[in-house]
């Protein structure tokens, strides 16, 4: 990249275009389109962008270039094109001084300060046997899920995305260990594998640690279905409300997968426990108001309590997430981890924190297996596949809704009612197809959070659509370019 004229660095420059450009677009349309180019090259005039797919390459190319060029210009007056090339493998083109997008992402040898996220020691480290924290006075008949003792606070590694969902957690460890109730109830949203499930183990360890008498429940929320649906089979429906509500700390995990009379069980439940002043800690994969399927006073009362984000990881973090994996990594086997194999993990796996285990856990198993120094070309064989989820968004049902909503101007709310006009039938048939495409989820799950229809009513839908891509090529094409919009 040649030297500017007015000595800006080049790391400023294209972090104010792209503060311009969020400033003009709006927040959702830069995180769909502009947040994943990378600034490679400014020479001669042209701006060399790249992005990590063919698809946002040949989007931003063709309906951003301007915009882009016009917030150069304001810097740069004598830039005359924007370029927007194929980052090979999630990485920038090979370029004699390619730069990073941010300044944070910029390449450093030291290892970050200490921050946080909730991940696992390397696999090799024989976990000890997980625990059960359960009712004390109730033994073995109604037991909690199983917690692991690797997931600790000691364990987590704190950082800028998650440090007011571990100093919450850690406060309400306290409390309840001087039975004392701080924040009620407490809801914890990310997406997955940012370290939810985490706080909630480290919240139970730490409390029974400190007082073993503590009546502590640590439910899934597919176990608390399951004792309530037991409890009501084997008409014990009573003693299983009476067990929940002698606890002191409750702790119910995957919130999302909570329906049916087992949610309004946990309702009932909520209000009771919060009347008592015991702490209720709560963890989902969206915001309260987001649960579709849950009833509506249980998301006020979530809501009206501290509802804690944890957000996406930034470089910072990813490195010291390492960089921790790394060390426990050297202190078991005696390995060496470079500092140029620590930067680059950090950077190509951006997915979530177990990924970022289990780099660290194959680098080690390579070393192990092969005798194979750990270097960067052997990250980069090994680490292949989980690079390229790059290219491979996890898409989510609630993703599916946002976007046919917008595209087919319906609201949100409508794909969901009972409503049978062309207008709100269509739009609704192409979501669940796109959910039955684009997910991992079941028919019947897909009912369920398409407003509590019937699988059948689902499998309907998607042969419809099938059969109208198969008649219908415009109607193909506009689904094909739904799938690649939600796919980036």
């Amino acid at each position: 990249m040649t030297t500017q004229d007015d000595g800006l660095d080049r790391r400023d420059l294209w972090a104010r275009v792209r503060a311009r450009i969020k400033a003009g677009v709006g927040e959702d349309v830069f995180t769909s389109w502009f947040a994943r180019l990378e600034l490679d090259d400014l020479a001669d005039g042209v701006v060399h962008l790249s992005a990590p797919t063919r698809f946002l390459c040949s989007w931003v190319q063709s309906n951003y270039s301007d915009r882009i060029l016009e917030a150069f210009r304001q810097d740069e007056p004598s830039v005359e094109r924007i370029q927007v090339s194929l980052r090979v493998a999630g990485q920038p083109r090979p370029r004699p001084s390619a730069v990073a997008t941010d300044a944070a992402n910029t390449t450093t040898s030291a290892p970050a300060p200490a921050a946080s996220v909730a991940t696992t020691a390397p696999a090799p480290a024989a976990p000890a046997a997980p625990r059960l924290v359960r009712d004390t006075a109730k033994g073995d008949a109604l037991s909690g899920s199983a917690i692991d003792p690797r997931m600790t606070f000691d364990s987590f590694v704190p950082g800028s995305a998650n440090e007011m969902a571990f100093g919450v957690a850690r406060q309400i460890a306290n409390a309840a260990i001087n039975n004392t109730v701080t924040f009620n109830p407490v809801y914890i949203h990310s997406t997955v594998g940012l370290g939810k499930s985490h706080l909630l183990n480290a919240i139970a360890h730490a409390v029974e640690a400190a007082d073993p008498t503590k009546n502590i429940v640590y439910l899934t929320a597919d176990h608390f279905m399951y004792h309530f649906i037991t409890a009501v089979q084997r008409q014990s429906a009573l003693g299983f409300k009476e067990w929940l509500r002698r606890v002191d700390l409750l702790l119910i995990d995957d919130m999302q997968f909570l329906q049916g009379k087992s949610a309004t069980e946990f309702g009932h439940t909520l209000g009771t426990l919060l009347t008592g002043a015991k702490q209720v800690v709560v963890a989902g994969d969206a915001p309260p108001r987001d649960l579709e399927m849950i009833d509506e006073r249980i998301r006020s009362r979530l809501s009206g309590g501290l509802v804690v984000p944890i957000s996406g990881f930034d470089i910072e973090l990813r490195r010291a997430i390492v960089q921790r994996r790394a060390d426990q990594a050297t202190a078991r086997f005696g390995m060496h981890f470079p500092a140029a194999v620590i930067d680059y993990v950090a950077r190509a796996v951006i997915s979530h924190g177990r990924d970022l285990d289990g780099a660290v856990n194959r680098l080690v198993a390579a070393n192990q297996l092969t005798g194979e120094l750990i270097t960067v070309p052997l990250a980069e064989k090994t680490l292949a596949d989980l690079i390229r989820s790059r290219d491979a968004r996890r898409v989510r049902i609630e993703d599916i809704l946002k976007i046919v909503a917008r595209h087919y101007k319906v609201p949100r709310n409508e794909l969901l009612s009972a409503r049978r006009s062309r207008d709100v039938v269509r739009p609704r048939q192409i979501a669940m197809f796109l959910a039955k495409v684009l997910t991992s989820r079941s028919l019947p799950e897909i009912g369920r959070r398409f407003g509590g229809r019937d699988h059948t009513t689902v499998l309907h839908s998607v042969r419809k659509v099938e059969q109208m891509i198969k008649d219908d090529i415009d109607l193909a094409q506009e689904i094909e370019l739904l799938k690649r919009m939600l796919e980036e």
